[in-house]
């Protein structure tokens, strides 16, 4: 594999790990808030959000019609 080639888990793991950044920095987010804060599309957001979700590092929590996302404890 070349440096600069650009696989799936790499740009995943990018966003997760700009996304963890985010959520670190401000707390707990909507996906609309973690998309304006970091630049990244909405579909990168929850690509990196299932990332995180799945290495268990985020949790969710419904407010309203919302999904708001922290980082575990």
């Amino acid at each position: 594999m070349k440096m600069t080639e650009m696989t799936v888990e790499l740009v995943f793991g990018l966003n997760a790990g700009i996304i963890w950044k985010a959520l670190n920095e401000n707390g707990p987010s909507a996906i609309g808030d973690l998309a304006k804060r970091t630049g990244l599309k909405r579909e990168q957001v929850y690509g990196a959000l299932g990332w995180l979700g799945r290495e268990g590092k985020i949790a969710v929590d419904r407010r309203g019609r919302t999904m708001v996302f922290s980082l575990q404890p």
